[in-house]
């Protein structure tokens, strides 16, 4: 058994059944801990991260504003996981994969908000002056030295996830993306992309947040944009699109021709596993950046944090979800809606790529590519925040200039090789990374409560907000 076996075999079992319950009970108990609050204070939460910054919260301490923090965690947020990961699930586990999307998404809010609460209230001050947050912090003094052990696998597996699924991978399918669309060749990409990242990771988190300010909304608008024109153009297939949804989560798809059919059982599966990776909650990454934030309460910046998987989840992966399902473009019939029969052997990007062009022609194809591209590095550039944190946890920050050059190369090497065990790898290190964090907010859930009524107790209904 080679070793790419042996890790493929832990992450069966790490992503099997004893990671999904954990992570889909964490969910459920902190929304039911909350009352709710994702669902009840949603307006509030949009006000706080698109609303211009109150005076209290722009002389509170902290790095970058509420926006800023919000569009660094959705540069390594949103990307392949929307665009690929949703083509992946519904291929898969058929229609009914998106609604459970939508329920790991909504239940993954409450925990995202944990984690920021938590990042905020626990956050410390390097010797750079930067805020520094995480996980491996709100274990190791919300839990006390006796849970350090957890912090640190943390914070090891962190810095490890960043280089892969953060990084060459990212680096790796941005090559070939432009190889295909654009015949750049993958060692041109690489170079270039050394080079992009490089200057824009040395200037700190405030080149970083800048860039993910102006690239996030811009690329956001670029490829919504195209798929509501989709969906607007065959608006008499919405409401049948949402009936498969609703009907295939709880029945199978029949099998037809050469194909087997999807049982239910397939369906939850790969909704919650899809789910969980386009939006990151119960991962720890949020809290590495929203300690960053400029808040006078843990609260304002919880609520911010949430809304980032609303976002992701909600909004974008539903539009994919729909974009594919109208145009005829998924592995199980070739077309239920639109009779369109598409190439089987296409999958991933690829296959959205398709749908977006059977409507808008080569425009619909370029649309898609340059999102992946573009949605990619940034992916690379807010990935690399995470990475750092986690490495300064463990060496402090003299050994950030060593982890910086680590990082670039890596992205330039995922650019020019095949990254099967790179992927392998990065599975295992974001399950090992997830489960000391979600062991962490059940313990810490009082705090986060007692955080949660203070806030809205003694500042939200005295109009302190």
């Amino acid at each position: 058994m080679s070793i790419l076996d042996i890790i493929e075999n832990i992450n069966s079992f790490l992503w099997g059944p004893p990671g999904l319950i954990l992570l889909f009970g964490t969910g459920l108990f902190l929304t039911l801990a909350l009352k709710g609050l994702q669902f009840r204070r949603l307006l509030h939460a949009f006000k706080l991260a698109f609303g211009k910054e109150d005076e209290k919260d722009s002389s509170a301490e902290g790095d970058i504003s509420h926006f800023r923090t919000l569009m660094t965690s959705l540069s390594a947020t949103i990307g392949i996981g929307n665009i690929a990961g949703v083509a992946t699930a519904i291929s898969f586990g058929g229609p009914g994969a998106i609604f459970w999307m939508w329920v790991v998404g909504l239940l993954g809010m409450a925990t995202k908000y944990a984690e920021a609460l938590l990042a905020v209230k626990f956050r410390v001050k390097n010797d750079r002056g930067e805020y520094s947050s995480g996980p491996m912090y709100y274990i190791e003094k919300g839990l006390g030295s006796k849970f350090k052990f957890l912090a640190i696998g943390f914070a090891l597996f962190g810095a490890i996830a960043a280089l892969g699924i953060g990084n060459s991978v990212q680096s790796n399918t941005v090559a070939d993306v432009a190889n295909n669309s654009f015949s750049v060749p993958n060692l041109l990409t690489a170079v270039l992309l050394v080079i992009l990242v490089g200057l824009i990771i040395f200037g700190g988190i405030q080149r970083i947040s800048l860039l993910s300010t102006i690239f996030v909304p811009s690329m956001a608008v670029l490829y919504m944009g195209g798929a509501l024109l989709i969906i607007f153009l065959n608006y008499d297939m919405i409401i049948p699109a949402f009936e498969l949804i609703f009907y295939h989560a709880f029945n199978p798809v029949a099998a037809t021709g050469g194909f087997a059919g999807i049982i239910v059982a397939e369906a939850i599966r790969n909704g919650f596993a899809r789910g969980i990776f386009s939006n990151e909650a119960g991962l720890g990454t949020a809290a590495l950046i929203a300690g960053n934030a400029r808040a006078d309460h843990p609260v304002k910046q919880a609520l911010v944090a949430m809304t980032g998987t609303f976002i992701v989840t909600i909004i974008v992966c539903t539009v994919t979800g729909l974009v594919l399902l109208m145009t005829g473009f998924w592995y199980s019939s070739g077309g239920l809606l639109s009779g369109v029969i598409h190439d089987p052997s296409l999958e991933g990007g690829a296959l959205t790529g398709a749908a977006f062009g059977s409507v808008l022609g080569t425009f619909g194809e370029y649309i898609v590519a340059l999102s992946v591209i573009f949605f990619g590095f940034t992916t690379i550039v807010g990935w690399y925040i995470y990475g750092e944190k986690c490495f300064e946890y463990l060496v402090g920050t003299r050994g950030i200039t060593v982890y910086r050059l680590i990082y670039v190369t890596a992205c330039g090497i995922g650019a020019l090789v095949s990254l099967e065990a790179v992927w392998a790898f990065a599975d295992m290190a974001n399950a090992l990374m997830m489960i000391p964090n979600l062991i962490a907010l059940l313990l810490l859930w009082k705090i986060v409560v007692s955080e949660t009524n203070d806030y809205f107790t003694n500042f939200y209904k005295k109009g302190k907000v």
